[in-house]
């Protein structure tokens, strides 16, 4: 296994204290903690090559997990083994065959161009001439940096600068990727773009990368694997397709008719929305032919479409459910 967790725990010990000048007095003298779970005994294994995506809400425990697994914070308890290194021990072997990219932190020095810190990195993790070059010319060309080498990074869009970063997380050739909202913030176009590299990338390279993102798009189009977090725990660890079939047994058939017949739309399935010349229906999986059957049999349809229902829509019952269960 490339990444191995057994029962990993972080606290953080945050001062508080009431608003008001008094307390701000008081707390000079004597101050009051408490202890933030962030991280409650998780334990999960990803092998060499492997692409998860790891989802939660704002503030579940994904970044100060990949924080712990990138050596950047120290745990409260458990194991971590990572390539075969201990993340937080820090040793140089770890750092150059690992990698952290975080969409809204940047690694590019920013009064110069980018080329300027591809210089730098290249002096840091020791990468020899010619390795160099052939690494670069590889990522110049599938993220189309050629007119971006020699501006300077404050003048680059922020998909230029995100196709950027990755070339430079990249340029030492890492055996482990981790990716923290690396489409945040980009426009449609780029985020397409983003996904075919690190997909292709994968392929070629068999990186290991564990990515979050609260773009569906993002987890869709790259991971057949996901693991999910709320407040800290990990709730869910399996394929997304079956998660897809245990939340919604059902798929969203969308019938468009020149006029919407009069009809009990309740007897095929349940109503999503109706509107003057479409029925948006949630029909349970099995019935699904038969219904599509019926209604192109016994109405004038002038389209039919049949899709599973929207990820957003998947992950958002699964916490609902985590928290039901919870309660």
């Amino acid at each position: 296994m490339m990444i191995e967790v057994q029962h990993l725990h972080k606290s953080f010990r945050v001062h508080v204290r009431q608003a008001g000048w008094l307390d701000a007095v008081r707390h000079l003298w004597k101050r009051q903690y408490q202890v933030v779970e962030a991280v409650k005994d998780i334990s999960f294994t990803i092998p060499k090559g492997e692409i998860v995506g790891f989802l939660g809400p704002n503030g579940a425990g994904k970044t100060t997990t990949m924080k712990m697994l990138a050596g950047l914070l120290h745990p409260t308890s458990g194991k971590m083994n990572v390539g075969g290194f201990v993340p937080f021990e820090q040793r140089p072997e770890f750092k150059k065959m690992m990698s952290l990219v975080m969409g809204q932190k940047s690694q590019l020095i920013w009064d110069i161009p980018p080329m300027e810190t591809f210089l730098v990195n290249k002096a840091i993790y020791e990468i020899d001439d010619r390795t160099f070059r052939r690494t670069l010319d590889e990522l110049v060309e599938l993220l189309e940096l050629q007119p971006l080498l020699t501006k300077p990074t404050r003048s680059l869009s922020l998909g230029q600068r995100m196709r950027c970063e990755l070339a430079a997380a990249l340029l030492h050739r890492p055996a482990i990727l981790f990716l923290d909202e690396p489409t945040i913030g980009l426009d449609v176009h780029t985020q397409e773009k983003v996904r075919r590299f690190i997909a292709e990338y994968n392929r070629e390279h068999q990186t290991t990368i564990l990515l979050t993102s609260h773009y569906m798009g993002d987890v869709t189009a790259l991971c057949d694997r996901i693991m999910m977090i709320n407040y800290g725990q990990l709730i869910y660890d399996g394929e997304l397709s079956v998660l897809t079939e245990k939340l919604a047994p059902y798929k969203r058939l969308e019938v468009r008719f020149s006029e919407v017949p009069n009809a009990r739309w309740e007897d095929y399935g349940e109503v999503a929305e109706i509107e003057d010349s479409q029925v948006v229906l949630r029909v349970n999986r099995e019935r699904v032919a038969e219904v599509s059957a019926h209604f192109l049999q016994h109405f004038h349809v002038h389209d039919i479409n049949i899709q599973d229902p929207p990820m957003e829509e998947v992950i958002t019952r699964a916490f609902q459910e985590e928290l039901s269960h919870g309660s």
